[in-house]
């Protein structure tokens, strides 16, 4: 049976915020909307509402009215797809789309970067993953393990050693720096604001620091190691996945286009930059 749809929507969503783009049947775009976030991990109930604001921004944005589901294929790249669980608890609450592919937000990244072709990503945002799309149609993962077990090099990652350090600060194992006065400002400037912050933080907070670190990275030796490691782990997730060095790699992600001046440089001379974004990557989910 060939599944009918007049419009085609592209969704990336993570731990930071969602994005949307809309296309006609034919893929002709129409409109890119963005909004908050929709990780997996934040629930499905409200990983569904958040898609559903910023496809209905998109439309808007589009000065079309709301088409309903039934009128739609839509392709989703989301944080959190590797549980199955929560994956499968998502497909399940579809409100009734002619089409429906879901994928993690790392994969529509990959087929993003290379046009849906073999090659490698490195991709740092609120977290962090490696993919690999290799000739033969294999597809393999480094990382992706989330916060706070994993997620090198990523946003949350910077953001939570550079709140530690803003705490070692506050008790006096540390000498305060550029680094540590910023993030103590950004809290709510004292010990007390700091306690408050931390209690609540979440990757999404965390992440929220990391500008601070890149801002800091050139006048700070702490904001400067940091940076210099998530280059070294970003690398090693590179190498993890093609150790002969024999395809393309894209370094993506909000915070990937920052972190370039921090790359070894035997790894900054391997990239290409993106040939898409991982919106892109999502439509091509729905040619499969």
């Amino acid at each position: 049976m060939t599944e009918a749809f007049e419009y085609r929507l592209g969704v990336d969503g993570g731990g930071s915020g969602t994005r949307v783009c809309l296309s006609d049947a034919r893929a002709r775009p129409l409109a890119h909307a963005e909004g908050g976030p929709s990780a997996l991990s934040r629930g499905v109930p409200q990983a569904w509402a958040a898609v559903n604001e910023v496809i209905a921004r998109a439309f808007e944005q589009a000065g079309l009215a709301l088409a309903p589901p039934a009128q739609c294929a839509v392709g989703l790249g989301l944080s959190g797809v590797h549980n199955a669980g929560w994956a499968e608890a998502f497909r399940a609450a579809d409100p009734g789309y002619a089409r429906l592919r879901l994928a993690t937000d790392g994969y529509t990244t990959l087929l993003g970067a290379h046009g849906g072709r073999p090659g490698v990503i490195v991709a740092l945002g609120t977290g962090s993953i490696g993919e690999a799309l290799y000739p033969d149609g294999g597809h393999r993962e480094v990382g992706g393990w989330g916060y706070p077990s994993g997620d090198e090099a990523s946003g949350a990652w910077l953001g939570q050693r550079a709140a530690q350090y803003a705490q070692m600060a506050l008790d006096g194992r540390l000498e305060p720096t550029p680094l540590t006065r910023a993030v103590l400002e950004h809290v709510g400037g004292d010990w007390q604001a700091m306690m408050a912050w931390n209690g609540r933080a979440t990757p999404t907070l965390f992440a929220r620091l990391a500008p601070l670190v890149v801002a800091n990275g050139r006048r700070d030796s702490l904001a400067a190691e940091l940076l210099r490691q998530a280059g070294r782990d970003a690398w090693s997730i590179a190498k993890a996945l093609d150790p002969d060095e024999s395809l393309p790699v894209a370094l993506c992600g909000g915070l990937g286009q920052a972190l370039r001046d921090w790359l070894p440089p035997e790894f900054a001379a391997r990239l290409s930059p993106p040939k898409g974004d991982a919106c892109a990557g999502a439509l091509l989910l729905l040619a499969a």
